[in-house]
């Protein structure tokens, strides 16, 4: 199956279970086709990005023993990570031009994209919430209509949201695990191990396609656009030890930990 087949019907099937459904091997990409950049992905009615403040809020991890705040919890995260894959596809309609095996590296990401979308759906089902029964937004998918590069999209998603996930994914294994839910714990876990693959993917991909006289710091931050900036790659609590597994270097990281929040 092309690269630029399986990119289209995850960003245009109106169904979920074709967004999710595994690219057919073997996986070539002979004909990338023209850059093309779609404005929205297609979505059943109920999983449409709802206005401004119309999606709810990520519930407080002091109210996880309530099992609908966990369930809202993993629809969100479902969300985030069906956004994630649709970027992806994005990515390889817009930019055809980049190197084939950052193409084919792409694919494999969006395999893990597709099953954490899994994951989180059928988490939130058993805890009684049904994927698209509440509103969901499109933030992630909004700041990637900004990318115009290869670095953009390596800036912005793998190591911003993702890079943000290091953290996020450690805080919801805790924070299930206090209200007694240890299978959302463990599913949070396998998620962080797959993080610190897909930070390392993007931080190599920086590395190799950056221009020579810039650090990867320099590099990192000159692609990213407002609102975007690094200290939105940190969650509540920082850590060190997943960005150091991804190949982080330690300057790198502690330009990181010293980025300060900033007005909106």
């Amino acid at each position: 199956m092309e690269l630029r087949t399986f990119a289209e019907r995850v960003l245009r099937s109106e169904s979920i279970a074709e967004k999710l459904r595994p690219i057919e091997e073997p996986a070539t990409d002979v004909i990338p086709g023209p850059a093309v950049r779609d404005e929205r992905p297609a979505r059943p009615l109920a999983l449409r990005f709802a206005g401004r403040k119309q999606a709810p809020l990520m519930p407080h991890a002091n109210t996880f023993t309530d099992p609908a705040k966990r369930a809202l919890a993993h629809h969100i995260m479902a969300n985030h990570e069906l956004q994630a894959l649709e970027v992806m596809a994005f990515t390889l309609l817009a930019f055809p031009d980049a190197p084939s095996e950052f193409r084919s590296g792409m694919a494999r990401i969006m395999a893990d994209e597709q099953r954490h979308t899994r994951m989180h759906i059928e988490r939130a089902a058993i805890l009684g919430l049904q994927f698209g029964d509440v509103p969901v937004n499109g933030y992630f998918w909004e700041k990637a209509l900004q990318f115009a590069s290869v670095l953009d999209y390596l800036a912005g998603l793998p190591l911003t949201f993702e890079g943000c996930n290091l953290d996020h994914t450690l805080e919801f294994a805790a924070s299930f695990e206090t209200a007694g839910d240890p299978r959302s714990a463990a599913l949070m876990r396998v998620i962080h191990r797959d993080e610190i693959e897909h930070v390392r993917f993007g931080l190599d991909w920086l590395r190799r396609l950056k221009p020579v006289e810039q650090s990867e710091w320099q590099a990192y931050v000159s692609h990213l656009h407002w609102p975007l900036r690094a200290e939105k790659s940190k969650g509540k609590t920082f850590h060190r030890e997943p960005r150091l597994a991804a190949g982080m270097t330690a300057e790198f990281i502690e330009e990181l930990e010293k980025s300060e929040k900033t007005a909106t």
